[in-house]
């Protein structure tokens, strides 16, 4: 089997990631990884008619840049792995409509664009396709219409709230060609401590992180000092602090200077209201398929773990008194070299 461990599968043929592309919009534009991103949209709607069809938009504009960054052509994506937080993955789906490339379609709340890479990696190291493409997208408007209440409505938000990133970001895999390498990857459990409250996800979903990570470096008998970054997605300031205590107290573990958090990332909390960060599956896939994986390609990270995490409820079971089933898939990359 190629497996390490416990949870840990290993990616004997290390795929590597060829391109990587990201859109946001306009207040993630304004943020500090303003610079890093390929589209900066104008405003929220995109030049559409409504806020869904926006976020197509975005997907859209990831998709097509990492396909021409790589010097390829859609038809030659041998299969595509995405989703988003709306209903049914519609944002995917439309988004992918025209391109016709084969869609697996994935939901992971914000832990869609680590379990995306997992399964793009997979099929690649398998010999199941030569080129395969990660993608997750959300928008803040959308979002909270799905979720909360329509912006219009006004509502006011906790401090323990996070923003949901408007962005996209799409990462192309091959079998051959240089760039980042994935290594090795873990699929997440379900961890569930009983809370609650839909307006503190990172208290939900540090657990689920704390968890991953923390079999992780059981499994590859490695220490946080071996990786020059443990990065999540998205915690927020709640959760990445908690996630700190319960790695500590649990594991023993302490994170040190190379951990970070995409929500912690791509917003300035002290010029923007986002409250207690970023939040959504376009805030790491954003982050990720931009920022990381340019310090990776230019070599100023050699190894990073990345661990997506995600939020699985939906708005029914917030509204029926659930809690929040939470999980968290991870990755490793090193910074690569021509195969």
């Amino acid at each position: 089997m190629k497996k390490l461990g416990k949870y840990t599968y290993i990616f004997e043929n290390a795929p590597v990631i060829l391109s990587g592309a990201g859109s946001v919009g306009k207040t993630e534009g304004e943020g500090p990884l303003a610079y890093e991103f390929d589209f900066i949209n104008e405003n929220d709607g995109i030049g559409s008619a409504t806020w869904e069809k926006a976020e197509a938009s975005l997907v859209r504009q990831a998709v097509t840049l990492a396909i021409d960054k790589a010097g390829l052509h859609p038809s030659e994506i041998d299969v595509a792995f995405a989703g988003d937080l709306l209903n049914q993955c519609t944002a995917s789906t439309f988004g992918f409509r025209e391109l016709q490339i084969p869609l697996a379609g994935l939901f992971g709340a914000c832990s869609t664009f680590a379990l995306a890479l997992f399964m793009a990696a997979l099929f690649v190291d398998g010999g199941y396709a030569s080129h395969a493409l990660a993608e997750a997208s959300s928008h803040f408007c959308s979002a909270e219409k799905q979720f909360r209440m329509p912006l219009e409505y006004g509502g006011q938000r906790s401090q323990t709230a996070q923003r949901t990133v408007t962005g996209a970001g799409a990462c192309v895999i091959g079998s051959r060609g240089s760039g980042p390498r994935i290594v090795r990857g873990s699929v997440g459990r379900i961890t569930d401590m009983d809370v609650s409250d839909p307006a503190n996800m990172g208290a939900a979903m540090a657990p689920a992180a704390a968890s991953t990570i923390g079999e992780y470096l059981l499994d590859t008998k490695t220490v946080p000092e071996d990786y020059d970054l443990i990065l999540t997605g998205d915690l927020g300031s709640v959760g990445a602090a908690l996630l700190r205590d319960v790695l500590k107290s649990d594991y023993d573990t302490d994170l040190g200077r190379v951990y970070d958090d995409c929500g912690l990332m791509i917003f300035d909390p002290k010029k923007q209201d986002v409250h207690a960060g970023g939040s959504g599956c376009g805030c790491s896939a954003s982050v990720f398929s931009t920022r990381i994986l340019r310090e990776l390609t230019a070599g100023k990270l050699r190894r990073v773990l990345f661990a997506g995490t995600g939020a699985l409820m939906s708005p029914l079971t917030s509204l029926q008194g659930e809690s929040i089933p939470c999980i968290c898939h991870a990755v490793e990359l090193t910074g690569g070299e021509r195969r």
